[in-house]
């Protein structure tokens, strides 16, 4: 008998459109005959949380746990409460005149956030911006409830995680284990009627959970725990990039009490094989790249040779299922490359699998994700892309790349002006010399909207210790000449890299700084440099002169390590000063104040000509 299988996105993830790998697996076990479905639990939670009765039940709570904080959302409850889901409503729908209704002087309360916001808006949406004015100011509602929620009801609250900060290095289960031990909270009770509802609805008897980030794990974990005490006939399974990235050397057979499969790797072959196994259609033993408990022991299965199903080979991902009407967008921030992340419904696709490049050395080049590279044709992706707005009706794309090959997206380009299918798309990328302006024309006229990319260190002797593969000059051509064409780009920027001294990360925010000011770069994010235990700096940190410090694996997570760098300057003295620089160029001000100014401590002047992006021009 066919295994029915439920393909779940726990909470809380992309709330403006759906994460993709549900929608990957739903193809490709359809065009296999398995029976399957999916649901993105995350939107639909989300969406139950964020009504007028809801939101009445989370202030009778903090009443009853006599916790107010955020006093201002507290006695403006009544109107959080009515309003809620004309908001939520304007979010998903962003109709005219609910706009004006949402602008219309004392029409939303006003707490934390809203009375934090400059008086005149003027300069960020004009007289026309009504649209996005109003999607704004329903942005800050929403955060505002949210933060109220967070402070007195659940503290493992988030927006686009849930418990991240019990599932993030967590090397030991023992942290998870004991807070699955206490009752579910207010979120997490409604999350699991919803549960309940999908397995009455689909009567799966095999539910999987693909969980991307350690945001997920915990709301995974609750679901399965009330999947296995609830309906024990029901097998569970994990897969996705959280596990991928860190339950490779699981050893701790307790997570098994909540779930019978972990997969590795890509998800097709693994997944195939288990509903095949639980279908009777094979043994045991050939499970591929699959984790299970045998004899109170955790065993890896792996047959070889391993089913390849390669990435030219796969059928587009399947939408069908998924409630698009729920999706919302939001806008937090006024960069226009900096909101396509949470505003707008963007179907997501991968041009290629892995990276063409896979040499840096903060990068994960030793996992299958990164490692395996593998190509497919321009025909190909484009019926791929007729297919995916036939079902989503949404005809802007993001293709979810590590990084995006410049040879297909010139063929991309070309097939989708020459089969005259109009989509609006942005991608990842490295900044090759590739990217030229004949090129990046062709990109703009084939949709391109924006790439991202990593400028990293922006210093010539980090980007070659880190193998980048390019140097500030290149970075500066290739930038300008996808501005010169109206596409915008993002830039993510890292300090704190092993050796980095206090005058290369001050050198690196005057590239930034000049980058900006000569509108090659329009977004930008800074992180500060962490080692995992896959990169070639984990794998050999004195190749680098790091010291690894920890943690100690205990049989769980492994991914990121700590370390310190004896070398290098104070790195994380910088980041308040390097953010606050940046917020500044972002909003196309602060070009002629000296760098001394976003520090609270002496810094090297810059040893940068300040015509020295000019120069690369």
């Amino acid at each position: 008998m066919a295994t029915q299988t439920l393909l779940i996105t726990p909470p809380f993830t992309q709330l403006n459109t759906p994460y993709p790998a549900t929608a990957y697996l739903r193809g490709f076990l359809a065009e296999k005959n398995v029976p399957v479905e999916q649901c993105d639990l995350s939107i639909e939670l989300f969406s139950v949380v964020f009504t007028s009765g809801f939101i009445a039940k989370i202030f009778k709570e903090a009443d009853a746990y006599n916790s107010y904080e955020y006093p201002l959302v507290w006695q403006q409850r009544d109107d959080y409460i009515h309003k809620v889901d004309i908001v939520i409503q304007y979010l998903q729908h962003q109709e005219v005149t609910m706009a004006y209704q949402i602008l219309h002087h004392g029409f939303l309360p006003q707490a934390h956030r809203a009375l934090n916001i400059e008086e005149d808006l003027s300069w960020a949406f004009g007289s026309l911006g009504v649209l996005d004015k109003a999607k704004h100011f329903a942005t800050i509602f929403i955060e505002e409830l949210g933060d109220f929620i967070q402070a007195n009801v659940d503290e493992f609250f988030s927006f686009t995680r849930y418990a991240e900060q019990i599932a993030t290095s967590a090397s030991s289960f023992n942290g998870l284990e004991e807070f699955l031990q206490y009752n579910p909270t207010l979120i997490e009770l409604e999350m699991l009627k919803l549960l309940d509802k999908q397995l009455k609805k689909h009567t799966p008897n095999l539910v999987c959970f693909s969980i991307p980030f350690p945001g997920n794990l915990f709301a995974a974990l609750r679901c399965s725990q009330h999947i296995k005490r609830k309906y024990p006939g029901i097998k569970v399974a994990f897969g996705g990039g959280y596990c991928n990235t860190e339950l490779r050397q699981l050893e701790d057979a307790r997570v098994f009490k909540y779930v019978d499969f972990i997969s590795l790797d890509d998800g097709e072959a693994p997944l195939l094989r288990i509903t095949e196994f639980l279908s009777e259609q094979i043994e045991v033993d050939q499970l591929e790249r699959t984790y299970i408990l045998e004899s109170g022991r955790v065993v890896y299965k792996n047959n070889l040779p391993n089913t390849i199903f390669h990435h030219k080979n796969l059928p587009a991902p399947s939408y069908v299922g998924l409630p698009h009407d729920k999706y919302l967008s939001f806008l937090d921030v006024m960069n226009p490359m900096h909101r396509l992340w949470s505003d707008g419904k963007w179907n997501k696709l991968t041009i290629s699998h892995g990276c063409y490049w896979k040499q840096c050395t903060f990068c994960d080049v030793n996992l299958d994700y990164i490692g395996n590279y593998q190509n497919t044709t321009a025909d190909d992706l484009v019926a791929k892309i007729q297919k995916i707005v036939s079902e989503t009706g949404t005809t802007g794309f993001h293709f979810v790349d590590e990084a995006a090959p410049p040879k297909m997206l010139r063929a991309l380009a070309e097939k989708l002006i020459e089969k005259r299918v109009f989509i609006t798309w942005w991608t990842n990328i490295r900044f090759e010399k590739t990217f030229n302006l004949e090129l990046c024309a062709l990109l703009a006229k084939s949709g391109c909207i924006a790439v991202t990319g990593g400028l990293e260190v922006a210093s010539d002797r980090l980007l070659k210790k880190m193998k980048k593969g390019v140097d500030i000059g290149q970075v500066a051509r290739v930038t300008n000449a996808f501005a010169q064409h109206g596409i915008m780009v993002h830039a993510y920027l890292m300090y704190g890299f092993p050796t980095q001294t206090g005058q290369e990360t001050i050198d690196s925010l005057e590239v930034v700084r000049q980058l900006f000011e000569n509108n090659c770069i329009q977004s930008a994010f800074w992180h500060q440099f962490t080692t995992t235990v896959h990169s070639p700096i984990g794998v050999n940190p004195e190749e680098y002169d790091i010291n690894i410090l920890g943690p100690v694996f205990e049989g769980f997570a492994q991914n990121d390590l700590w370390h310190e760098d004896p070398k290098g300057a104070d790195h994380s003295k910088y980041k308040t000063g390097l953010n606050l620089a940046l917020h500044n160029y972002l909003n196309g001000i602060g070009f002629d104040v000296d760098l001394q100014e976003w520090f609270e401590f002496d810094i090297e002047p810059t040893v940068h000509p300040f015509n020295m992006v000019e120069g690369f021009l």
